[in-house]
């Protein structure tokens, strides 16, 4: 027996690819971006470029030259963007649909030859690129172009005298120079250009900030060791975060298994002595913000034995402790710094989360303290939290959500509360 369907009420599905848009801000939400890829053996950088402008809310529409076709299937482009790829100029009017006027908000051409920019510089628009790039051109779409050539042609006078015929009329992001290479500019740094250029600014740039992440080692013996479940991903996230807004990051990390973002200056320690003593030493100098994300134990063995414990023992007792408290230094170096604590407890009612988080920020005198609760719920997915933002004027719930979007939410506090 047939059954009619009513297509009206099939919804059709997102591409998967696009579950990355805005994983990382909302920064280029909305902004229509059209990414021109030429003819060079750095397009494979490309996909990471379009991937970073979707995970800052961009909307990215390929189009690419029958040169980068031979490198890189369009498919690999599309599965990038979640959107069809141009390879060629159709009854569509593609270049018309993407370029002209109020069409796209910047065209990228990622990476620039030195043919593409002669075919912008001198009107020549015969490929899907440079007939994009003339439309776009005319109906003063901004242009941003990458170059990447070897040094010899970067120094051709006539790819210098288009250069310089462009310069005032298009937006360049300079090459490289390397190994006798004008190699194209990283994504991450294409990336930062294109947030400045939309207004994106953060006021945490330029911050100076000191955290600790991660569980710690407390040795009974050579081989034995007391510590916790902390994986350190929610600071190593967190880390991460500030860096991706222009912060100056110093982490003082425990034996996470969470592998801390280059730019980050890590301080690897195992004990709760050792990240102890790193803090202290760093409080020494100048930060602007002090975030306590590390699951340091409170208590270590009091005399650890020096030589691997028998195991011909029926019991053994082991004597704990108290380990000092690493936030409690943060104010006797540093009285002005914006310092956020964390505090996790197991099973509580929201009410006693509450009451823990707001008695550990009066007795350390910290700005914020973040809470959560690591009980039950938690430990059946640890890739998911739910936390508490507190500070001394309201109390807010982040909701059930990935750790990635929480170290997004505290971000987005801890700016609120810099002056």
């Amino acid at each position: 027996m047939s059954r009619l369907v009513d297509k009206k009420k099939i919804k059709k599905k997102d591409h998967p690819s696009l579950d990355i848009v805005s994983s990382y801000g909302i920064e280029l939400s909305g902004k229509r971006i059209v990414l021109c890829v030429a003819g060079s053996v750095a397009a494979y950088k490309a996909i990471e470029l379009a991937r970073l402008l979707m995970r800052h809310g961009a909307d990215v529409r390929c189009v690419t030259s029958n040169a980068v076709t031979k490198l890189i299937q369009p498919d690999y482009f599309k599965w990038a963007t979640g959107n069809e790829v141009i390879t060629k100029l159709t009854g569509e009017l593609e270049h018309i649909r993407l370029a002209d006027y109020n069409q796209s908000d910047l065209i990228i051409v990622y990476p620039g030859t030195a043919n593409t920019l002669g075919k912008l510089a001198n009107g020549i628009d015969d490929t899907p690129i440079s007939t994009v790039l003339t439309v776009g051109f005319g109906s003063k779409i901004p242009i941003l172009m990458c170059l990447a050539m070897h040094e010899s042609m970067y120094d051709n006078s006539a790819v210098k005298k288009n250069i310089k015929f462009l310069k005032n009329k298009i937006e360049f992001q300079l090459p490289q120079l390397i190994e006798g290479k004008a190699k194209a500019p990283e994504p991450e740094d294409v990336l930062q250009y294109v947030l400045k250029k939309f207004g994106f600014s953060s006021k945490l740039k330029n911050k100076k900030v000191l955290m600790t992440a991660g569980p710690t080692l407390e040795y009974i013996d050579p081989v034995r060791a007391i510590t916790n479940l902390s994986s350190g991903k929610t600071g190593t996230l967190l880390a991460s975060e500030l860096i991706s807004a222009g912060a100056k990051v110093t982490l003082v990390y425990g034996p996470g298994n969470q592998t801390p973002s280059k730019g980050i200056k890590v301080i690897n320690v195992t004990t709760s002595k050792e990240m102890f003593d790193a803090a202290k030493k760093e409080l020494k100098k100048k930060f602007d913000i002090v975030i306590m994300a590390a699951a340091a134990s409170d208590y270590t063995p009091e005399n650890p034995s020096k030589s691997k414990i028998k195991s011909d023992k029926k019991s053994l007792t082991i004597r704990l402790k108290k380990a000092p408290k690493i936030i409690d230094l943060v104010r006797k170096y540093q009285k002005d710094v914006l310092l956020v604590g964390f505090k996790a407890e197991t099973n509580l009612t929201k009410t006693a989360l509450i009451k823990s988080a707001q008695k550990k920020m009066k007795e350390s005198d910290a700005d914020i303290i973040v809470a959560n609760d690591i009980g039950k719920k938690y430990q059946k997915n640890t890739n998911y939290n739910q936390v508490l933002i507190i500070n001394n004027k309201k109390t807010m719930s982040s909701g059930w959500k990935k750790k990635e979007k929480i170290v997004k939410i505290i971000k987005k506090e801890i700016e609120k509360n810099l002056e």
